[in-house]
């Protein structure tokens, strides 16, 4: 199976670095997925959330409160001010991680309509880990 190796750093650390199937990003003209075999791309990212499935079949979601993205044929990097990956291993964690999101993003952004679509994704993602 084709995959891509992804990464994700913030100036205060790695949040995420791993092998996935593909990613969907908040790109600054929209959002845009990435297969293994994508065209070489730099790309600014914009407030919102990076979506990622792992080889096994685990989903992600990173909020971002804006970067960059560099992707080639095998790899995605992204270099981001602000992120919170949404992970837990209980609903209280998850909870808190969506919590620490939702300030980062309205820390980012005063476009209520804005956030309200970002955080109805990331609520609607924790729905995903929690079935």
């Amino acid at each position: 199976m084709e995959s891509l190796t992804l990464s994700i750093v913030t100036p205060y650390g790695s949040i995420y670095n791993g092998t996935v199937k593909h990613v969907i990003m908040p790109g600054s003209e929209g959002e845009f997925g990435v297969f293994p075999g994508h065209c070489n791309l730099l790309s600014l990212l914009k407030v919102g959330v990076i979506e990622f499935e792992s080889l096994e079949g685990d989903k992600g979601l990173i909020a971002i409160n804006w970067g960059h993205a560099q992707i080639s044929n095998a790899d995605v990097k992204i270099i981001a001010d602000g992120a919170v990956a949404i992970a837990g291993n209980t609903e209280s964690e998850i909870a808190l991680a969506i919590d620490d999101a939702k300030t980062l993003l309205k820390e980012a952004s005063d476009d209520d309509a804005l956030f309200g679509m970002v955080v109805s994704r990331v609520e609607s993602g924790y729905k995903k880990f929690i079935e």
